[in-house]
């Protein structure tokens, strides 16, 4: 009886512990870890396939799992920075520990794999883009005029425009994008604002990506824009939008919105405009608010 007891909080116990797989998404990192013996996997499809199966029976025993990104170049860096030997199990398993609470990680909710890993890399390239721009903001230093921190007044003054942009828009479906063109590449962040009849509550991480992107845009005066799509039930959807100047924001006519929705980016060509969208010149962002300190 004894034993038996044992053994049922041991399940009880398995079950409160959180787990963490490592995953590499894509055929080039899993080539990459090939070089080591320990890794004894042999094609990528047969690991996307023995991973997902633990998942499902993690999820059945009523296991919590998270599932990070692996990434095989900055796993080499932290074995060499901890004296580690790459090819071994442990190594890997600490750091995925590591990844576990600094990188990109999503937590396993019973989708396929195949569903689960594009968001799992869109939430990498969503990390590296908020850390690459909170990065330059900080190197801009302090205002050689008035000394103030001009990427903390630009995040303040993106902050502003963001609340004004949400409070004017129509009820409906929000999903805002921004871009920043400079080098060495473009920035682009997406926030996604589901209306369901309550209070309007973007997601943190996604509001603080946008925000941040948007003041690097603000400070740097770099080119760039910033559109908004409103979708509500029975309504032609919405789509409006400015571009950025020196400190602030130009509404966009309703043709350059148009002209920006139906040409390809890449090659320039002309696109045939959606259905049931109206391209349409944005509502006045109302009365701004006293610019404190920096502000040219």
């Amino acid at each position: 009886m004894a034993h038996t007891d044992n053994r049922t909080m041991r399940r009880v116990l398995h079950r409160e512990i959180a787990g963490t797989i490592g995953l590499l998404t894509d055929e080039h990192d899993f080539r990459a870890m090939r070089r080591y013996r320990s890794f004894t996997f042999a094609d990528h499809a047969t690991y996307l396939k023995q991973v997902e199966t633990l998942l499902k029976t993690r999820a059945l025993q009523g296991s919590h799992t998270t599932v990070a990104l692996f990434d095989p170049e900055e796993y080499a860096e932290f074995c060499t920075r901890k004296g580690l030997d790459p090819d071994n199990p442990s190594s890997r398993t600490r750091f995925t520990a590591q990844i576990s609470v600094t990188g990109p990680t999503l937590p396993y909710d019973g989708r396929p794999l195949a569903d689960l890993l594009p968001d799992l890399v869109d939430e990498a390239v969503r990390q590296a883009t908020w850390e690459y721009a909170t990065t330059l903001l900080a190197r801009l230093g302090a205002c050689t005029s008035c000394g103030e921190d001009i990427g903390r007044a630009a995040f303040t003054r993106a902050s502003d425009l963001l609340v004004r942009i949400l409070d004017t828009a129509p009820p409906g479906h929000r999903h805002l994008v921004c871009s920043v063109t400079g080098p060495p590449e473009t920035l682009i962040a997406a926030l996604h604002i589901t209306d369901n009849g309550a209070d309007l509550k973007p997601d943190e991480s996604e509001a603080l990506e946008f925000t941040t992107v948007l003041a690097l845009g603000l400070a740097t005066e770099s080119p760039g824009g910033l559109v908004i799509r409103v979708s509500a039930p029975d309504t032609p959807d919405r789509v409006y939008g400015w571009r950025m100047r020196a400190y602030g924001l130009d509404p966009l006519t309703p043709g350059e919105v148009f002209d920006a929705y139906c040409t390809d980016v890449e090659s320039g060509d002309l696109i045939s405009p959606e259905s049931n969208v109206d391209y349409c010149a944005p509502p006045d962002l109302g009365e701004e608010k006293p610019v404190q300190g920096h502000q040219h």
